[in-house]
């Protein structure tokens, strides 16, 4: 399945990506038109303060089994066979926050959405941009991301990328002591200097 893979070393805090994924998700799909929404359009994903200075862009996983799913008493949350990704019915969805208490992850936000009549609160997370991925596209937040904090494509396939990286900068001599595990700074900046 392929899925938003977040590269935390790399994000500058810039919220891009939340500007991006809010007007994807507006009624206008438009930047200016967003902006006179009745309802404000709200980001699916968010960014945390991180450790030295960096920030960490955080989405949903799309977890199996889905925790989120499994709680959801009134069968809001589903996955979606052939994407493989969870999705919510905000017509569905009765704001009782179970989900959100079982998310591992903290990525469930609730907010007013235009899709539902009555205008309520509803929970709400990353979709993967559905409507961009049947034309082709990326996700909105992937586009916007200018520094490489956010890519689309398959996790595994990722993982093993960096595990490729990472075992060839200890060969190739990038690591002073290769017998030494190295500390967050440095394997911060290794993931740097490899990209």
């Amino acid at each position: 399945m392929k899925t938003v893979i977040v590269r935390p070393e790399r994000c500058v805090g810039c919220l891009q990506c939340r500007l991006a994924c809010a007007v994807e998700h507006s009624e206008s799909k438009s930047l200016v038109g967003a902006l006179g929404e009745s309802i404000p359009p709200k980001p699916r994903l968010r960014i945390y303060p991180g450790r030295l200075n960096y920030a960490f862009p955080n989405k949903c996983r799309h977890c199996d089994p889905a925790p989120c799913q499994q709680v959801c008493i009134a069968g809001a949350i589903s996955r979606e066979p052939t994407r493989g990704v969870i999705e919510i019915a905000p017509e569905r969805c009765i704001n009782c926050g179970m989900c959100a208490m079982a998310c591992p992850f903290g990525v469930l936000v609730y907010a007013a959405v235009w899709q539902v009549p009555e205008k309520r609160a509803v929970a709400l997370k990353c979709d993967q941009c559905p409507a961009r991925e049947q034309a082709g596209r990326r996700p909105a937040c992937v586009e916007a991301c200018k520094v490489g904090a956010l890519t689309y494509g398959d996790w595994q396939e990722s993982q093993e990328e960096k595990g490729r990286a990472l075992a060839q900068a200890v060969f190739s001599g990038l690591l002073a002591q290769p017998e030494v595990v190295p500390s967050m700074p440095e394997t911060i900046r290794l993931w740097r200097q490899l990209a």
